[in-house]
């Protein structure tokens, strides 16, 4: 199971090849490339003189991804789904702004070609940025990435340190400071997951009543206020083809924002699937966690409270691997919620009900 980040935004084909657009899902070209020709960035004007070929990637739950393929370059366009929508979901100015207000300080964001707000164009706002060539990696090491356990390892260490660096960043940068509400950010987080969790609850799922008290009653105070990411894993970040080992893009800026990093760490976790996890768990695996090499969940957070600084007791990490899991729990709902209601008819939604019902399971595993 994955969230919209199968989506991919930015990415390169490698590893994501593009299809044809699903009937639900198409738009107006003509009408977007009337716009980009009057809008785009004035880097991107030759580009966009020209009438692009659209393909669609693969996945997106979340947000929609297409491929706008032009003669001397690619680039990605990104719209809202149909149907219900939390609140405050899916805004793709926000994501454009973020994307622009990190590139002076933060160089793993895709460039940025333009935001439409004027939702006649294509019956929905969207935006477009040029695509981040390079691999990324999905369930397993894609064909010819032969790495060993060391390589892996490495990789991982890159990858954190990438997480890292994003958490470093100066978050008075103009732009980037407006995104943060104060203190509080663990508690808002408890109060709006819940909150989204029983507005978006199916007849057919459990009600997770006892897990959000136990995360009311467990959560801590902030520990810090930073960017975070909110969506950080393998197949949200694009390696260099020539050089698999370093990262050269961070893709999916949907749910980033001013909070706790340790949240962030949280909601990484949920998404790393290691060895020895159970059999179920492994169904959900969707990034290469289990390779030879591989970092488990306690050693990512040990390196990661190694070079920040934090210290994270085992007590203390239960908080955000529960937190992080219901999260994820809220996520499959909610895209499952428009499944349920027939608002999509894409079938391979239909799983999110049974990976909620699963979540709730493991939430109270880990509680104990």
């Amino acid at each position: 199971m994955s969230k919209g980040s199968t989506d991919h935004p930015g990415a390169g084909d490698e590893g994501n090849p593009s299809r044809d657009v699903r009937d639900e899902d198409g738009f107006d070209v003509a009408a977007v490339s009337a716009w980009l020709r009057a809008h785009a960035e004035a880097d991107f004007a030759d580009t966009v003189a020209a009438d692009p070929e659209v393909r669609q990637f693969p996945g997106g739950a979340s947000n929609l991804t297409y491929l706008l393929r032009y003669p001397d370059r690619d680039l990605i366009l990104r719209r809202p789904p149909g149907g219900r929508k939390a609140k405050g979901a899916h805004d793709m100015g926000r994501e454009f702004r973020i994307q622009s207000a990190l590139a002076p300080v933060f160089a793993l964001v895709p460039r940025m070609v333009g935001h439409c707000e004027d939702e006649s164009v294509i019956g929905s706002e969207f935006y477009v940025m040029e695509k981040v060539e390079g691999t990324i990696l999905r369930q397993d090491l894609p064909p010819g990435m032969d790495l060993s356990p060391e390589q892996v390892s490495q990789l991982c260490r890159n990858a954190i340190d990438v997480l890292i660096d994003l958490h470093g960043v100066d978050v008075t940068t103009p732009g980037l400071a407006e995104l943060g509400k104060g203190s509080g950010y663990v508690a808002r987080q408890v109060g709006g997951w819940s909150s989204r969790f029983r507005a978006a609850r199916t007849e057919d799922v459990g009600d997770f009543e006892p897990v959000m008290a136990w995360l009311d009653e467990h959560q801590p105070d902030d520990v810090a206020t930073c960017l975070i990411h909110n969506d950080f894993r393998f197949d949200n970040l694009v390696l260099d083809s020539d050089d698999p080992l370093r990262v050269v893009g961070v893709l999916d800026w949907e749910m980033a924002t001013l909070g706790d990093p340790l949240m962030d760490l949280g909601g990484m976790a949920a998404y790393w699937i290691q060895a020895d996890d159970d059999e179920t768990f492994h169904l959900f695996r969707r990034q290469p966690t289990t390779a030879p090499g591989m970092w488990t969940r306690a050693e990512v957070v040990a390196y990661y409270g190694e070079r920040t600084g934090l210290t994270v007791t085992p007590e203390q990490w239960r908080f955000y691997e529960v937190f992080g899991l219901f999260r994820l729990a809220v996520i499959a709902q909610q895209i499952y919620y428009r499944y349920f209601h027939g608002q999509t008819s894409n079938p391979s939604y239909a799983v999110f009900g049974d990976v909620a019902k699963y979540l709730e399971t493991r939430c109270a595993r880990v509680i104990g």
